[in-house]
């Protein structure tokens, strides 16, 4: 083996990016720990059960809780995947970088803008809910579209000011509000559990009842019941943030797939619990709250009083924030990645690093910019947190599942080395059950007309995604076409 290639396969430090063909323009910050955080702010069960609980009652009733636990495992089996891509090419861009890498740089190059697109997407949403089920209930405010769109631009500009100044002061508020939110969750388990159990504010029927709807085909395929997989859906997401940070973290072929793993087992458990008494603190008042614009807090409010809610939401203001910060970090880091091989405009500028312990200067403006040009389209729609994530939940599915076909179909190239993430016998049925679940997903979310309006969004940014490649192709067409310098991988 070359001297490259031994540095490439050491453990930790060495000269990774190196040997992958890269001088390295970040300082490696984020431990175990770190990278767990990451992984564990961007799914943020507090952001996605706060944002999508609402959604779930007024579709499906309390009983859809149970589609949660059946998403955890479908999305564990996905991570397990994703972790044996992330430590074999673990490099900022992700599927960007695997596609580019595996199979060629235009497929990568989609894989990239479909990652971008969802990163952009999802970023507003989470900012969008912020706003929505956390920020004005706990300032007492009544929410309206143009105030949501409002406070939602406000935080994108503190978010990108943060992502380009400090990705040490960024980890540090992320570990701060990884703490918080696992004590509140914690806090709010204990606290409404002892209510329920204890001094009767709950209702152990909700647990299986469907609220608001009857249906003859309730349990049937593609019916209510499985339409609340959104509730999931939606929130077990970019868990693969660790891997788009793969290049700040120490030893990242080991750490980054099992930051991965952990984080969606953690929040899985978590969400179970906090699910199951929320929905029995629900007590009678199943009805009135399915159709309130925030029932989470509304819950908190009617079992522990208005000074423990508003002490909560606090919290859950800084989790989500801290959520969005996450996701917007990761998208300035694809487009970098993107940027660092020529394959978009304006590279230079949009791979440029102003030090090694801030974030890409141009790179996260653009980021801030799209995620600032959908908010100004829902400005004055008053559905806007709905439709926005319905798309955000669409878009994963999509990656997760081309991810997954990639490395069945390219899984013959793999070399393995002794430090790489590996599940020995178990590989192949992990590999099958996860097409299984993502089988099962894309039907839900592509086949019932309940999701059109989010696939329309998705079909938009692709087809967007044409008038960006187009002067790619006709002006930087070396670049696109010119293979990334491989290392030692593939052999």
């Amino acid at each position: 083996m070359s001297d490259v290639n031994k540095d490439l396969h050491t453990p930790g430090e060495g000269k990774l990016i190196e040997g992958e063909g890269y001088h390295s323009q970040f300082e490696r910050t984020l431990g175990k720990f770190e990278s767990f955080a990451v992984a564990f702010s961007f799914i943020s069960i507090t952001t996605g059960l706060f944002s999508t609980y609402g959604s779930m009652l007024a579709s499906s009733g309390p009983v859809g809780i149970w589609t949660w636990p059946i998403v955890t495992l479908g999305t564990l089996l996905v991570a397990l995947v994703f972790g044996l891509l992330a430590s074999k090419i673990p490099l900022s861009g992700f599927s960007y970088q695997w596609a580019s890498r595996l199979v060629n740089p235009v497929l990568g190059w989609w894989f990239g803008w479909a990652s971008f697109a969802f990163l952009g997407i999802v970023t507003v949403a989470v900012d969008y809910g912020l706003a929505q089920v956390a920020l004005f209930p706990l300032l007492g405010l009544n929410y309206t579209a143009a105030g949501g769109a409002v406070t939602t631009i406000a935080l994108l500009i503190i978010q990108m000011v943060l992502v380009i100044w400090s990705t040490p002061i960024l980890t540090k508020i992320n570990n701060l509000a990884v703490g918080a939110e696992v004590i509140a969750i914690f806090g709010l388990i204990v606290a409404i559990g002892v209510a329920v159990l204890f001094l009767g504010k709950g209702n152990a029927s909700n647990l299986v009842s469907t609220g608001l709807i009857h249906s003859p085909h309730y349990f049937g395929w593609l019916g209510p019941f499985m339409l609340s997989g959104l509730l999931g859906a939606f929130t077990l997401v970019g868990w693969e943030s660790a891997a788009n940070l793969a290049e700040e973290t120490h030893n990242p072929k080991q750490v980054v797939p099992r930051a991965m793993v952990k984080a969606v087992l953690a929040s899985g458990i978590l969400g179970t619990l906090f699910l199951i008494v929320i929905s029995l603190g629900l007590g009678d008042h199943v009805n009135e709250l399915s159709k309130s614009s925030a029932p989470v807090a509304d819950v908190i409010r009617l079992i522990l009083g208005d000074t423990f809610s508003k002490v909560v939401l606090v919290v859950v203001c800084i989790a989500i924030f801290a959520c969005g910060l996450v996701i917007l970090t990761s998208n300035s880091r694809l487009i970098h990645a993107m940027a660092r091989d020529g394959r978009l405009p304006f590279s230079q500028k949009l791979s440029y690093v102003p030090r090694p312990t801030g974030g890409p200067l141009w790179a996260t403006l653009l980021a801030g910019a799209v995620s600032t040009l959908i908010v100004l389209s829902f400005y004055t729609n008053p559905d806007a947190l709905t439709q926005l994530l319905g798309a955000a939940t669409l878009f994963p599915a999509i990656l997760y599942s081309g991810t997954v076909l990639l490395y069945i179909f390219t899984r013959h190239k793999h070399t393995h080395h002794p430090d790489d993430f590996s599940l020995g016998v178990w590989e192949w049925p992990v590999i099958i059950g996860a097409c299984v679940w993502l089988v099962v997903e894309m039907c839900v979310f592509i086949i019932p007309a309940d999701f059109r309006t989010a696939q329309w969004y998705v079909l938009i940014l692709m087809l967007l995604g044409i008038l960006v490649f187009i002067p790619v192709w006709l002006w930087r067409r070396k670049q696109l076409q010119k293979m990334p310098p491989l290392g030692s991988y593939p052999s």
